[in-house]
This record gives C-alpha cells, sequence and structure tokens, in this order.
C-alpha cells in the first residue's frame, strides 16, 4: 500500500478544538493555516509578546474536559465556532472585543475553578503558538496509531494527539526513522525535525472528555513517550486527503 494522508486537522484555538480539513496549501516554513493562532492566557501567565511555553496557556493535560472541543473557522468572516457536548455553539469573531469576552466565558465551565482562570486571547501575528518556538507541522501514523492501541487494549482516536497530518500505509513506528530526512507530502516537501514527546493529555477521550486510557504509560512500558514527528515545510505546495506520502 502506497503511504498516502488520511487526515487533515488544525487548531484554530491552542488546546480548545480540532478541525478537519479536506485539503490545505503549505507554505515554506510556516505551520497549517490557522493552526494554533490563538492561545487562551490564564491569571499567572507570563508573556512578553512573542512565542509562549505552554504552561502559560489553558492546555488539555490540566483540563480533560477541553479535549472534547470541536472547533470551525471561517476564513472569509474570520470568526470562530466552537462547539462541545456539554455546552450550547457559539460562534464568535475572537479578534474583537466582544468575541474574545463570549469565547472566555464560554471556556469557563470547562475549567477546574481550583486552577487560575482563563483572562484573555493570546495571539503574535505571523506566529504560530504551537509546543515548540518553530512553525513545524506535526505528522503521525495511523498504523501506530493502531498499534499503541493494540497495547492499551482500546480504539484510540487520533485527536488524542491533535496532529496536523494523519498517514496510512505506514508500518508501524516507520515515522521513527525519518529524523533528518525530507518527505514529498502531496505537491510540498517538509523535513522531519525531532520526534513528539507526549503528555497526560493523550488520556483523555476526545468524545468525552474523560480520561479513560493510560497512554502515557503505555508509551512508557516502550521506552519512551514520544509518538509522531515535527517536520519543516521546506518547498511549498497543496495537500489533500489521499496525496501520496514518499520518502526522498
Amino acid at each position: 500500500m502506497t503511504p498516502a494522508v488520511s487526515l487533515i486537522l488544525r487548531h484554530p484555538l491552542k488546546s480548545v478544538g480540532r478541525e478537519e480539513l479536506n485539503a490545505v496549501v503549505l507554505t515554506a516554513g510556516k505551520c497549517l493555516p490557522f493552526d494554533r493562532t490563538w492561545a487562551v492566557a490564564h491569571e499567572r501567565s507570563k508573556l512578553d509578546g512573542g512565542w509562549g511555553k505552554k504552561v502559560n496557556f489553558l492546555r488539555g493535560v490540566a483540563a480533560p474536559s477541553l479535549m472534547a472541543a470541536k472547533a470551525s473557522f471561517d476564513e472569509q468572516t474570520k470568526t470562530l465556532t466552537l462547539s462541545h457536548p456539554a455546552l450550547e455553539t457559539i460562534t464568535c469573531d475572537p479578534n474583537t472585543p466582544e468575541g474574545e469576552a463570549k469565547l472566555i466565558d464560554w471556556l469557563r465551565d470547562l475549567w477546574p475553578i481550583d486552577l487560575p482562570s482563563p483572562t484573555k486571547l493570546y495571539r503574535v501575528q505571523g506566529v504560530p503558538l504551537t509546543d515548540v518556538p518553530y512553525p513545524w507541522v506535526s505528522i503521525n501514523s495511523t498504523s501506530s496509531l493502531k498499534a499503541l492501541g493494540h497495547r492499551t487494549g482500546s480504539d484510540l482516536s487520533p485527536h488524542r494527539f491533535r496532529g496536523n497530518i494523519w498517514i496510512d500505509g505506514l508500518a508501524p513506528w516507520d515515522e521513527t526513522t525519518w529524523i533528518g530526512k525530507r518527505l514529498r507530502v502531496g505537491d510540498a516537501v517538509l523535513e522531519v525535525k525531532e520526534q513528539i514527546t507526549r503528555c497526560k493529555a493523550t488520556m483523555a477521550n476526545p468524545e468525552t472528555g474523560q480520561r479513560d486510557v493510560d497512554v502515557l504509560g503505555t508509551l512508557d512500558d516502550l521506552g519512551h513517550q514520544e509518538f509522531g514527528v515535527y517536520a519543516e515545510v521546506i518547498e511549498s505546495g497543496h495537500v489533500a486527503k489521499t496525496a501520496t506520502v514518499e520518502v526522498l
């Protein structure tokens, strides 16, 4: 089976919601358009106007309920729609004070009251608020996901890992051999940089927002805490679901 893209995802608001795309144009030196464009700061955040570490933002590792959110960003109207099984769906413009206030208020019911309260939306023009200070794309293997799920005894959803591009047709864990190599994904070329270290956010079921599988412990049993890889876009290009993937 020829390796091919099976799923493309972005997360306009860091840690809150995921959006499935049919296709995307990847640009050299950038992440997916509108991926982690905004993040939610809290009372103890220490931010200087640039990229910030994930501890400064609301995260699924602290509030598993966030993992059950879904998102949709309209690039024409610049509005963000968020839904959650426990809340009413909202649509707002995150770039306006009114939209920001509406979003923060919506999140309060999902955030533990004993943690620093959400205070504001944070955005750095042209800088994605990913977990690493680089505009990288995350790539994951469905075969590795199936193998990991088999070890846990569960059918794991890819949404536990909040990746960007999922690939079918690989041997399990083959992506771990790609560090330093280049991939052609559709019309784009990416260079694989490093493996992705995971956290307890992966333990939450993305349908319910409840922790139900010890994914991190299972990775520990394998001798590491990594799943998936980060890659930098080297050559711009169009990538769609079913696009072929080739190691160069």
